[in-house]
């Protein structure tokens, strides 16, 4: 395989193995095993990630560091909770930058533009506003985690982890659309 053959589109789908391994290995083994199995598929998701792409994305080392360290303290607390509460933490972390960057008066999307070397399409004033709505989303989803860790199994947190997230997001994307557009609409009168 070259080194230019796995697409970003792969190595996304690789950011949940460490989640699925520990859950079918929660199923069949034990927990030390499902524990030691997760946070190892991170590690290699890492290798895998910078073999492939030449460097890891700040998002891939901080999911990393937490499933690591959460796994090291489920491991010797003997609880599989703090395992599963890395998206928690993640999402409060993604919620918390762009609440940082709204009040410093910034925009993470237009400095992306920005180091893209392109002009954003749209006045920053909007992308301003989409950032709060996506904080609040990564706040509300990241609450809802908490829950799904602390109540739900692990089946039906993976489920959430997962593909539950990407549906969420969907429902939030199109909402979010739906009130851009009816406030551009409101301004324009």
């Amino acid at each position: 395989m070259k080194k230019d053959s796995l697409s970003s589109k792969q190595l996304f789908w690789l950011s949940f193995l460490p989640a699925i391994a520990y859950w079918l290995l929660e199923e069949y083994t034990t927990l030390e095993i499902a524990l030691m199995g997760g946070m190892a598929l991170a590690l290699i998701e890492c290798c895998v990630e910078k073999y492939f792409s030449g460097h890891l994305h700040a998002m891939t080392k901080l999911n990393v560091l937490l499933i690591l360290g959460l796994g090291g303290v489920s491991y010797f607390a003997r609880d599989g909770v703090w395992f599963k509460l890395q998206p928690f933490f993640t999402g409060y972390a993604m919620g918390g930058f762009l609440l940082w960057k709204k009040w410093r008066k910034q925009s993470l999307m237009v400095e992306m533009f920005t180091d893209w070397g392109k002009t954003a399409p749209l006045p920053p004033e909007i992308y301003k506003k989409m950032e709060w709505h996506l904080a609040v989303f990564f706040i509300a989803y990241s609450s809802w985690m908490f829950y799904a860790a602390i109540k739900l199994s692990t089946d039906q947190w993976l489920f959430w982890k997962t593909g539950g997230f990407y549906i969420s997001f969907f429902v939030f994307v199109i909402i979010d659309m739906v009130f851009m557009r009816m406030s551009a609409r409101k301004g324009l009168r």
